[in-house]
């Protein structure tokens, strides 16, 4: 669970590092809409609940590395245009490391 942690650790700091180039809300507007209503509702339940199994850590990981990749593009196309190329590169690069490492920790902790 640890290695997971790490990684959700890392791909959130990437995201944030490329949100840094943008000044406004980089939420895509889909996220924002289904945030205020589930804040709405109060915390989830699910907030409360750990994985379980290695199968639903790894379903949690990719989802958050999504969520992050979205959340970078979005703040790349908000920026200055002629950062934007290199932005959204380094963005889709994050990505598929966080996903590789994912994997490559769902393959060790599956042999353990």
């Amino acid at each position: 669970m640890r290695h997971f942690k790490q990684v959700i650790i890392a791909a959130a700091l990437a995201g944030a590092a490329l949100a840094a180039h943008a000044s406004s809300n980089t939420t895509p507007p889909q996220n924002a809409q289904l945030q205020k209503s589930e804040i709405a509702k109060g915390d989830p339940a699910r907030w409360y609940q750990d994985d379980t199994s290695p199968a639903a850590q790894l379903r949690t990981l990719r989802k958050e590395i999504g969520a992050a990749l979205a959340e970078a593009n979005l703040a790349c196309k908000q920026g200055p245009a002629a950062e934007r190329r290199s932005c959204l590169k380094d963005a889709q690069a994050t990505y598929r490391q966080d996903m590789a490492k994912a994997e490559q920790i769902r393959e060790e902790n599956h042999q353990h």
